[in-house]
């Protein structure tokens, strides 16, 4: 499964936003969905479109202003040319001021068994431990063989 995320810094610093939603809104306006804090930055920015890819994966789609036309007053500037519109891979830098930018990231996530520590759970307690009380490993990527003989990737 593939998942974007876009790593924003102005500011007010650095901050990570997971894109899951098929529209985003980029600028200073308090009803922007990415909101960025610079005078260089306009109201409504840029927008991200959310698109399918050919294998039932999404990517986003970065436009210069608002989904209504209206272009920002600086434009964009990706991986280090000025556009207007731009299909976002992997690790693409979008100058949107002095000092503010953002880098897309497309990242590959498996599905990733979580575990708490030791120190949060006393095994074979069914309040504090929500797992049974079996030796579990949970390990992704691991190539296993179990006493029966058996191949198994974890």
């Amino acid at each position: 499964m593939l998942s974007s995320i876009l790593i924003v810094e102005d500011n007010q610093g650095k901050r990570e936003i997971e894109l899951d939603d098929p529209v985003y809104s980029v600028g200073r306006d308090v009803n922007c969905n990415v909101r960025l804090t610079s005078q260089f930055v306009s109201r409504y920015h840029a927008t991200l479109v959310q698109l399918p890819n050919h294998d039932g994966s999404f990517y986003y789609r970065i436009l210069d202003g608002n989904l209504k036309g209206k272009t920002s007053a600086n434009g964009l500037l990706i991986n280090g040319r000025k556009l207007q519109s731009h299909d976002l891979k992997n690790e693409d830098e979008i100058i949107l001021g002095p000092q503010v930018r953002a880098v897309y990231y497309q990242l590959k996530r498996d599905a990733i068994a979580t575990v708490p520590s030791d120190d949060e759970f006393e095994p074979n307690d069914p309040v504090s431990c929500p797992w049974p009380s079996y030796p579990f490993t949970p390990v992704l990527g691991i190539e296993v063989t179990p006493d029966n003989g058996e191949s198994h990737i974890l």
